[in-house]
C-alpha cells in the first residue's frame, strides 16, 4: 500500500509518527468536538492519576488533545499526545481525565524504516536531530513493507521524500545500514572521485501549439527583443488541445517545488563540484542563501576560479566561485526546466544613434529600450502565441490590456515595425 502522509513528530527512539492525508478530515472534526466540550481549566484538585490513562491535554497552543500517561513523576506527568505521537512533560493542572473518546484509535501511526538497522542497534541522539529536521511536519510518501505483529506494534515502511528515500539517505549519511537498498548507487553514483560520469540534460517542458494563446511569466529579460518565459499553468488560457501534458503542469511545478525543499534541507550532503563542463547541470546557491537548478556556460575568472552559471528555471545569470556549486541530485532531472527562451516577433531596434548609451553585450539596442521592455513586462499578467519554434522559438507577447508589448516601445521611438 502507497499514501500521502504528514510526519508529525519523530521520537527521542527515532520512531515516526504519521498521519495519513486521507485521516485528516476526521482528524479535524475530533480536534473541533474537543474544543467544544472542554472549555474549561485543568483539573485543579488533587488526582491520583495511573499509568496508561487516558486524559485531555492543553497544549502550549493552548487548544485540547487527547492524551495518555505514560510515567508519573511527582508533580508533573509524562504524557503522549496520542493523535500525534510526542511525549511531554506536563503539569497536572493542564490534564483532565476523561473516556469520552478512547472509542476512537489515534490518528496517528508509529513507524520504522523497513530493513534498517541504526548504527549500533539504536538510533543515535544525532541521527534522531537529523530525522527531526529533515521530517517534522512534512508531507511524504509512505510505501508499506510489513504490517505489525500486535496492532499497537510499528508499521514497517519505506519512506520516500521529494523522491529520494529515507533509508538510503540516511544511510549514505553513516547513521544506519539499509539492507534493501538499491537506489543508493542513484544517490551517490555520481559522488565517486575521479570518475565523473555525464549527466544527462534537463528537459525542455511541452510547448503549446503555435496559435494558441497562453498565459506566460517574463522571468529574465536578456534584450527586448529577448526573453525567457515561464508558462503560468494557474492561468492558463490554452485551449485543450495545446499539450497532453497541461493537467500535470500544476502538480509538476509543485513536486518540483517540494522536491527542491527538501534538497535544500540535505544540501549539505551533497559534495562541492570539482569536474566542470559545459551545459552540465548542478544546484546553485543564490543570494537569498538557497540552492536552486542550474547549468554551467563557462569559467569566466581562473584566480579563483569563477563559473557563469544559468539558472534553468528563471533564465538569469550569474558568476559564481566553485563554493556555490553543488553536485545535483538525479531525481531534480525528472522535471522539465520552468524557463524557456523565445524571440519577440513584430519590432527590430530603432536606427543607431552612437550617443545613445547601449546595452553592452547587445549594442543594437539601447538601455533605455531595455528599460522600457522591463517596466512592460515586469510582474504584468502577460500572455503570448507561438509563431515558429525553429530554429528558435519565436512568439507574439501581450500585456495585461491585450495589446503588443512592443508597442511602447514603437510610439516612445526605441524601436520600429519589423515585417
Amino acid at each position: 500500500k502507497v499514501f500521502q502522509a504528514v510526519v508529525s513528530c519523530v521520537g527521542r527512539d527515532g520512531t515516526i509518527y504519521i498521519i495519513p492525508k486521507s485521516f485528516e478530515i476526521e482528524l479535524n472534526k475530533l480536534m473541533t468536538e474537543i474544543q467544544s466540550n472542554f472549555k474549561c481549566l485543568g483539573l485543579l484538585e488533587p488526582y491520583s492519576w495511573k499509568k496508561g490513562e487516558a486524559c485531555v491535554v492543553r497544549g502550549s497552543d493552548t487548544m485540547w488533545y487527547r492524551g495518555k500517561v505514560v510515567e508519573l513523576s511527582g508533580s508533573t506527568l509524562q504524557v503522549q499526545y496520542i493523535d500525534h505521537g510526542c511525549i511531554e512533560r506536563i503539569p497536572q493542572c493542564h490534564l483532565y481525565p476523561t473516556t469520552l473518546y478512547t472509542g476512537i484509535p489515534p490518528f496517528c501511526i508509529p513507524c520504522q524504516l523497513y530493513k534498517t538497522v541504526p548504527i549500533g542497534n539504536f538510533w543515535q541522539q544525532d541521527a534522531v536531530d537529523c530525522l527531526q529536521e529533515l521530517l517534522t511536519n512534512e508531507e511524504v510518501e509512505i510505501h508499506v513493507q510489513e504490517l505489525p505483529d500486535n496492532p499497537w506494534g510499528k508499521l514497517s515502511i519505506n519512506l520516500y521524500f521529494g523522491g529520494m528515500s529515507l533509508s538510503s539517505f540516511m544511510a549514505y549519511q553513516k547513521y544506519c545500514v539499509a539492507e534493501d537498498c538499491q537506489d543508493i548507487p542513484e544517490l551517490v553514483r555520481f559522488l565517486l572521485q575521479g570518475d565523473i560520469p555525464v549527466l544527462p540534460s534537463y528537459m525542455l517542458p511541452p510547448l503549446p501549439i503555435p496559435g494558441d494563446t497562453f498565459a506566460v511569466r517574463v522571468t529574465h529579460l536578456v534584450s527586448p527583443k529577448e526573453v525567457y518565459i515561464s508558462l503560468d499553468p494557474s492561468k492558463n488560457l490554452m485551449k485543450q488541445s495545446a499539450t497532453e501534458g497541461d493537467a500535470n503542469c500544476d502538480s509538476e511545478l509543485e513536486s518540483l517545488d517540494e522536491a527542491l525543499k527538501w534538497c535544500n534541507k540535505s544540501v549539505e550532503s551533497l559534495p562541492l563540484l570539482t569536474h566542470f563542463r559545459t551545459e552540465m547541470p548542478c544546484l546553485v546557491e543564490y543570494k537569498d542563501g538557497l540552492w536552486y537548478r542550474a547549468k554551467l556556460l563557462s569559467i569566466e575568472e581562473s584566480d579563483p576560479v569563477k563559473i557563469l552559471i544559468q539558472f534553468v528555471d528563471y533564465g538569469s545569470f550569474s558568476v559564481v566561485p566553485t563554493s556555490r556549486l553543488r553536485h545535483i541530485p538525479y531525481h531534480l532531472l525528472k522535471y522539465p526546466v520552468q524557463a524557456v527562451r523565445a524571440l519577440l516577433a513584430g519590432f527590430k531596434p530603432a536606427l543607431y544613434d552612437k550617443n545613445v548609451k547601449r546595452i553592452p553585450y547587445s549594442p543594437e539596442w539601447s538601455v533605455e529600450a531595455l528599460w522600457a521592455m522591463m517596466e512592460c513586462v515586469e510582474g504584468k499578467q502577460l500572455s503570448a502565441s507561438i509563431l515558429a519554434v525553429s530554429p528558435e522559438v519565436t512568439i507574439s507577447l501581450y500585456g495585461d490590456d491585450q495589446n503588443l508589448v512592443h508597442m511602447k516601445l514603437i510610439e516612445m521611438g526605441l524601436a520600429d515595425f519589423d515585417e
